[in-house]
């Protein structure tokens, strides 16, 4: 599958690339400006399957970000309100009523601010790494020492991002998403964008956003801190945090099948019953045997826990016997459980059975 390359043209005039790919409910993955460049992403083999993966299921919309990837690179306003206005041009240009909308890190602003003056046509929200506040994201110390490099070092600054912050390994896929990071854009527009997004509140929107909104998180992510995202949460009317495993800042990069498949049953359904516990909003603990499972994993273990076989599972979720003993894999490991026994009793001990 190939994405279909187009152009829009924002209220200012500004030029906006925007590909398409598939059909179905429409999902559109808002640019990580001021790193977006989809046909960098689309190179990069994990990348291009999980899309793939939405789009064999979906609509799946992206674009760039102005002053980033194939979007026109000269430009002067970098304001919130001028993000609005790309993502109206690119909704125009694609022909669609309804959406839902993936933001992640400073998208995320961007995306609850268009839910928030756009009732009508959001059906959801999916946020990822995100916080109300711009410049919450970039408080850390490691964070600023890593922006510093931006305009003095070019080169390190795009290898640090992909291998320490971003978590791609070393060897060709690492090289990829270094590449993705240095021709998304240039050093003065990745100074100017950062900074315009310092300034982004959208503490105000966010109680006016009226559509289902999950905000995911890594149990184990050190670039946002979990706090972050629960207070995202919660500041959302019909917000919801689930739980991710791993540490990757990359939404696809650790259990990318789980997530596509998350992703897809939510941009179907987005009002549907959410599946994890509301105690989902508690800190997570850390360590092997604390959970932190997915909610597929929830399902599958509630399953086994009532005596279901794989078999019985797999029909019953409409997945494969292959996808659900991945899943039994992954959730055992996560509890630590040796077998069935162990996790049943594990399902019963923390009510999920």
């Amino acid at each position: 599958m190939e994405p279909t390359l187009a152009t829009a043209t924002a209220a200012d005039g500004t030029r906006i690339a925007w590909t398409t790919a598939g059909e179905g409910p429409v999902l559109i993955h808002m640019p990580g400006v001021p790193f977006s460049n989809v046909e960098g992403e689309w190179r990069i083999p994990v990348l291009r399957r999980a899309f793939t993966e939405l789009g064999g299921q979906l609509r799946l919309i992206q674009y760039d970000g102005r002053g980033s990837g194939r979007s026109q690179r000269n430009v002067a306003d970098l304001s919130l309100e001028a993000y609005l206005h790309d993502l109206d041009a690119v909704v125009d240009a694609a022909g669609v009523d309804q959406v839902v909308l993936l933001g992640f890190y400073h998208s995320a602003t961007h995306a609850i601010a268009w839910a928030a003056r756009h009732p009508e046509r959001v059906r959801g929200l999916i946020l990822f790494g995100g916080a109300l506040r711009g410049w919450d994201p970039m408080q850390g110390a490691g964070t600023q020492a890593l922006l510093s490099l931006i305009e003095r070092d070019w080169d390190t600054f795009v290898e640090s991002v992909a291998h320490a912050w971003l978590g791609w390994p070393e060897g060709e896929e690492g090289r990829q998403a270094a590449d993705w990071f240095r021709t998304s854009t240039t050093p003065a527009n990745a100074r100017a964008t950062l900074q315009a997004a310092y300034a982004i509140d959208v503490t105000a929107d966010a109680p006016r956003v009226d559509c289902p909104a999950l905000v995911l998180h890594r149990v184990d992510a050190t670039v946002i801190p979990f706090d972050l995202s629960a207070e995202l949460a919660r500041a959302l009317p019909h917000g919801q945090l689930e739980l991710l495993p791993g540490a990757s800042a990359s939404l696809f990069f650790e259990d990318g099948d789980q997530v596509v498949e998350r992703l897809i049953g939510f941009v179907r359904d987005p009002a549907a019953a959410h599946p994890v516990e509301a105690t989902a909003l508690a800190r997570p603990a850390g360590g092997r045997g604390s959970g932190g499972l997915t909610p597929r994993e929830i399902e599958v273990l509630r399953l086994l826990a009532n005596g279901e076989s794989n078999g019985q599972i797999a029909a019953g979720l409409d997945i494969s016997i292959n996808t659900v003993e991945r899943h039994v894999a992954n959730l055992y490991r996560k509890i630590d459980a040796r077998g069935r026994a162990d996790a049943t009793a594990w399902a019963i001990r923390n009510g999920v059975a």
